[in-house]
């Protein structure tokens, strides 16, 4: 694969400059994205008291929790179709505007019962689709050599569902049940009005004029898709896994009080979260496929250690806190490869399918865990079974990815479309050396609050 190449001034070797404008239309996207997710996360930490308060069984509480989540990650299919189509400075402020509407439905009417829960719920699944509205709109802002970071700083929004965590229950004490919805209401509101005032789309953006049904069709034919999903179902799905099942986890296998459990949750998905953007960002210096070999590996031997059940301190603390970091970082290089090797007219398609298939592949190892657990007793099989996943999607990088990616660079290809996966994949070769201390305080600063939150 060809590596980046450093010019003598230090500067981008296309000597591309990234405009303010640019950065703006970044930062708005990702308080977007977080408070979309935000609103997405609601009913899952009250899972518990609704399962009390509603005398629900343990598959309704789960049902309850999945379905907002499920809804989520298949509409973000057509929602990034539809942003290819008209944009993200018309999408974004329609999908958070759009999930008000369940949110006010859920705080003051639609708490009383199952049904009303499920039914709020599915809507609830819209605010799940702003990210395929989002990775799109940064995309088209940026030039190639720096879409790694800018995908990753955006993919930082994720961390909307810790706000929910974090928030959620304590406003339901002090307050009402009602309080944390009104709240997230007012926030979705001043997003929409924010962003449909000063949201803009990239000047030059690459409209697609085929019908929705031939679009999603061609996307099904590009290999980045396929491949791009089954690297984010590993990467984006293990932390999603992790961050619904950790406390379990943590609370059975080593025995401790909820609270403690879910502030350790809380420092592993900080770290998650400051990792992604710095994995797109030394995708932009070594390429996208390095980064999530070097992740995936981390994983595996993550993996492998934890399921020996070693002693949380320091040995299981360590592990955890190097998959969470690993998981983040691939995370963002997933999408940095998505943005080097897509057409520009199909980066909103191609991101739908990729993010559904992270949304939905976080949901099958909590299931698989407490299957094996309460069939064996112990972890230890799902960890290793872990293990061997992120085996097999290493392997998967480091041959047909890889392979991919080296053909896309030396392949001359002809046409618009062509001109642009060409420029795409090439950029893996300059390097991106603007705004890197940026970056990497970012990530310095939340991965010493994530390591916090483990010390004893």
């Amino acid at each position: 694969m060809v590596q980046p190449s450093r010019s003598k001034s230090g500067s981008s070797p296309s000597g591309t400059s990234v405009s303010g404008r640019a950065w703006l239309m970044l930062a708005l996207a990702t308080v977007g994205f977080a408070v979309n997710f935000w609103a997405w996360a609601l009913l899952s930490p009250l899972g518990p008291r609704f399962k009390d308060s509603l005398d629900l069984t343990s598959f309704e509480q789960s049902l309850l929790v999945a379905v907002p989540v499920v809804v989520g990650s298949l509409g973000r299919i057509p929602v990034g179709a539809l942003t290819d189509r008209f944009g993200g400075r018309v999408m974004f402020p329609i999908v958070s505007a759009v999930t008000i509407v369940p949110v006010l439905y859920l705080g003051l009417a639609g708490h009383s019962s199952l049904a009303a829960l499920l039914v709020g719920g599915f809507f609830l699944g819209i605010g799940g689709t702003a990210f395929a509205v989002g990775v799109p709109l940064v995309s088209a802002w940026f030039p190639p050599e720096r879409r790694g970071l800018a995908i990753g700083v955006f993919g930082a929004g994720m961390g909307g569902t810790a706000i929910s965590a974090l928030t959620t229950v304590k406003l339901v004490d002090a307050n009402s049940m009602s309080t944390p919805f009104l709240i997230t209401t007012a926030v979705l509101a001043v997003y929409a009005v924010a962003a449909a005032l000063l949201l803009r789309d990239a000047p030059g953006r690459t409209v697609p004029t085929a019908p929705l049904t031939r679009r999603l069709a061609a996307t099904a034919r590009l290999g980045i898709t396929w491949q791009a999903s089954a690297l984010y179902a590993v990467a984006f799905g293990g932390y999603v896994a992790f961050s619904v099942y950790l406390p379990t986890y943590l609370k059975t296998g080593y025995n401790l009080t909820q609270a403690d459990a879910a502030n350790r949750m809380a420092g592993f998905v900080l770290l998650a979260v400051a990792m992604r953007p710095i994995g797109g960002w030394l995708s932009d210096r070594t390429g996208p496929v390095r980064v999530l070999a070097g992740a995936l590996t981390v994983v595996v031997a993550g993996a492998i250690v934890q399921a020996f059940t070693p002693a949380l301190a320091p040995v299981g603390t360590t592990a955890f806190l190097a998959m969470a970091a690993a998981l983040g970082a691939g995370s963002g290089a997933t999408f940095a490869l998505v943005a080097l090797r897509t057409p520009a007219d199909q980066v909103g398609s191609v991101t739908g399918v990729v993010g559904a298939a992270g949304g939905l592949g976080g949901f099958l190892p909590p299931l698989v865990m407490g299957s094996l657990h309460g069939e064996y007793g112990t972890y230890a099989a799902g960890l290793a079974l872990l293990a061997a996943v992120a085996a097999a999607a290493l392997a998967f990088t480091l041959t047909a990815v890889r392979a991919a990616s080296e053909g896309g660079e030396r392949k001359p290809r002809t046409g618009s479309q062509s001109e642009h996966r060409t420029a795409g994949t090439t950029a893996q070769g300059r390097a991106a050396r603007a705004d890197r201390n940026e970056g990497q305080g970012e990530g310095q600063c939340a991965s010493t609050a994530a390591a916090s939150r483990w010390r004893r």
